[in-house]
């Protein structure tokens, strides 16, 4: 009901607001600048796509009956068993609340560990307290398919690098990617470019290859969470109204992983920052050192930030454990704010408090 009435409240407010004129239906590029949408041909001088994305089907299971990110929402009874095949962020989101909602949950996944793209001891701890909490993986599942049961359920066949085996499971969620909703739009007939993954390049104004034609949120490549999508917005929006200079190469990269306890991340990990060739910088805390997480019984993860040991500037911070979504914001400000790390160091936070570690996790930085 929460997410209803947000949603509803933007359409009321696109459909009532008297500056706007609301069209429901698919649309398509025709012309350098004219769009086709229920057999009314627009044409603009300025032209916005904001198209999002939806969840990427590999060809071999589409046969199947699967779920996706927003088909299992609308289930109205509990999986027996749901098989998740991608380990990353949606697919360890939803395995995890549907454990708690008692599944039981196989997540198979291509990769040596799961969620490839963070550091290895930040997938090595995700995966353990997963794992504590029943839910079983496949990793190396280097060859998935998968068939219907007569019964009505699904078979996965997974053949991995230690084992061959079948799945058995009541319900399929697929959560392998995601990709443009840009292979509706016979874009092509702008003359707008796009790569061989369907995202519309643009420069850092977020203009695409034809002046006047702007791309935001999923669609660009740039980024694939609401915070980018509105930063896009922000962007486009002050720069043509209020004359300033945003970039799209300003923003610093940060998301969240919403497991129990959450991922809170902010730009580099520590292979990526190995790989400038800067020397570099330390500080770690582990959650189980941190009072306020033994207090709540929460002790799982840890703390890192990367430090240019030139400069003193924070490169990158991964925050794992209770309350790290939010913890990150104050690693954030620091980073956007372009100060070195001592100013948070010699900062006081509140006790007791998970975030009064930071500083504390900068005092003892160790060389890499």
């Amino acid at each position: 009901m929460l997410i209803k009435k947000s949603v509803n409240g933007i359409l009321n407010g696109l459909q009532n607001d008297k500056n706007i004129t609301f069209f429901k239906g698919s649309a398509q590029f025709t012309g350098h600048k004219t769009i086709h949408i229920n057999k009314e041909e627009i044409t603009a001088d300025t032209i916005y796509i904001n198209v999002g994305a939806s969840a990427f089907i590999p060809e071999e299971l589409k046969h199947l009956n699967y779920l996706d990110n927003q088909s299992i929402l609308e289930l109205e009874e509990v999986p027996e068993h749901l098989i998740i095949v991608g380990g990353s962020y949606i697919g360890l989101e939803f395995g995890q609340i549907f454990r708690r909602l008692g599944s039981q949950v196989t997540i198979v996944e291509k990769g040596e560990t799961i969620i490839g793209k963070e550091d290895k001891d930040v997938s090595e701890h995700i995966i353990q307290f997963l794992k504590e909490e029943g839910i079983e993986f496949r990793l190396n599942a280097t060859c998935v398919s998968g068939e219907k049961n007569p019964s009505g359920g699904i078979t996965v066949s997974v053949d991995c690098k230690q084992e061959s085996s079948e799945i058995h499971g009541s319900h399929l969620l697929l959560a392998v990617g995601r990709k443009p909703n840009t292979d509706t739009l016979n874009i092509e007939a702008a003359g707008v470019k796009i790569d061989e993954h369907g995202y519309i390049g643009v420069d850092d104004y977020l203009q695409t290859s034809i002046p006047g034609i702007y791309a935001l949120g999923d669609c660009n490549g740039k980024g694939a969470f609401t915070h980018t999508a509105y930063n896009d917005y922000e962007i486009i929006a002050e720069n043509m109204f209020e004359g300033k200079d945003r970039k799209v190469s300003d923003r610093i990269v940060t998301y969240n992983l919403y497991t129990d306890p959450p991922l809170g991340k902010a730009e580099l990990t520590m292979e990526q920052a190995v790989k400038t060739g800067k020397k570099l910088k330390e500080g770690f805390r582990k959650m189980s050192d941190v009072a306020r997480a033994r207090e709540k019984g929460e002790t799982a993860g840890f703390m890192r930030a990367i430090i240019d040991a030139e400069s003193g500037k924070i490169l990158g911070a991964s925050i794992l454990g209770t309350g790290g979504d939010e913890i990150i914001s104050s690693i954030l400000n620091i980073m956007y704010a372009d100060v070195t790390y001592e100013l948070i160091r010699d900062s006081v936070y509140p006790h007791p408090t998970v975030s009064e570690l930071i500083p504390t996790m900068l005092e003892e930085l160790k060389d890499l």
